[in-house]
Order: C-alpha cells, then structure tokens, then sequence
C-alpha cells in the first residue's frame, strides 16, 4: 500500500487500517460472525433432541473463531446441560479433515453439525447421509443439502464495497473499517424452508436478534 499511495487496498478479517502506521490507503473489513453464530447457537439448542452438538471448526483464528464462539455460548445461554464438541482441523481447506471431524461428531451423539470455511462440504455431506441437520455461515448452503441445512449465517457485503469504491472514487483511498452485523443488514439469517424449523426455536431466534441488535445479549463470552 505505501507504494502504490493512489490505488486503494481492503484487507480482512480485521479492523486496523494502519493509519497509525501513517498508511493512508487501506480499508478493514470485518463480519461480526458471533452474532448469527449466537442465533443459530439457540436454533441448536432448542432443536437438538440428543443435547449433543457437534461444532468443525478450521483454523482457531478470525470469523471462523468468533462465529464458533457465538454459536457456543447461545447453545450454553439457551440449554445449559447441553453438550458441545469442537474441532478445529487446522486447514481452511482440507475437505477430508472436515468430513473426518464431523463423522466423530456424529458418532458421539450429535444430531446438530455446523462449522466454518469452504471444506465445510465435507461435514455437510456426512451431515446429509448421518439425517443430521447443519448450520451454516458466511453463504446460504441449502443447495449443497436442500433437506439438511435448516439455516445459514449469510454475510452481503454489497453495501460496504459500493462504500469503499463511492470514497475511493472521491479521492479517500482507506482510513476506514467496515463491520457486517445483524444491525446495518450485512449478517442475515436465511433459513431453509425445506428443514422444519419448530416454532419455539424461530421465535428464540428472533429474540436472539433483537436482543443482539439491542445490546441486551453479548454474542461473546
């Protein structure tokens, strides 16, 4: 970015532009990933009927952290006696590790998956044959299981880049973070018609929302 000061740079997952630094052109952008983890935490919760949720995390670091830890606690908040097993397989992009993390959910109880990254096919394919039901984030995934995914964290960054290009056009390169949340619109939650979702566990969900929106819950521990 310091050597090239007229051509506008974005980075993430983060929010440090570094302007500090003396940098000028950069953009942040962040999702708020623990938000729509913290809903789809109390779908789980409320849906589970083992009380055993299985969680495939990739690498313990950025949304994919923050999303894991949302969805963690509003299990916990929701249904405390609840039993919760994480595994991060430490690749963005292994397929098989993920497959693999999910098998070993599966087979100690869990009738709920969900997790994060683009390997995520593979636990929402174990999902599929094991008839269990999965969360996802970052896009909608019901076309990779119509009748396994019940709902999705889906991140719409068209309004912060339509920004980013509107102030580099008027000359500002960086100096600004973006953040997605359930608030500004950018985190929506999409669930699939497909998956019967119980009254009980939508209205928890929409509260959830509310009370994120609100401040009344912290989506993190």
């Amino acid at each position: 970015a310091k050597d090239f000061p007229n051509t506008a740079f974005a980075w993430g997952t983060a929010t440090d532009t570094f302007a500090a630094a003396g940098v000028k052109n950069v953009f942040a952008y962040n999702p708020r990933a623990q938000e729509g983890g913290y809903v789809l935490g109390v779908l789980a919760a409320k849906m589970s009927k083992s009380g055993v949720i299985g969680v495939c995390g990739p690498v313990e670091a950025g949304d994919a952290k923050t999303y894991v830890d949302g969805f963690k606690k509003g299990v916990m908040d929701t249904k405390k006696d609840a039993k919760i097993n994480v595994t991060y397989t430490g690749s963005f992009s292994d397929v098989s590790l993920m497959a693999a993390a999910a098998e070993t959910h599966t087979k100690a109880g869990a009738d709920i998956l969900t997790g994060s990254s683009q390997s995520v096919v593979g636990a929402i394919g174990v999902a599929k044959d094991k008839k269990a039901i999965w969360f996802g984030t970052q896009a909608n995934q019901t076309s990779l299981a119509p009748d396994t995914v019940g709902a999705s964290q889906v991140y719409d960054w068209t309004g912060v880049i339509k920004e980013m290009l509107d102030l580099s056009a008027k000359g500002t390169k960086g100096g600004k973070a973006f953040e997605l949340s359930l608030q500004s619109g950018g985190l929506k939650i999409v669930y699939n018609d497909k998956v019967s979702i119980p009254a009980d566990a939508k209205a928890a969900a929409d509260a959830a929302i509310k009370g994120i929106i609100d401040g009344t819950i912290k989506p993190l521990p």
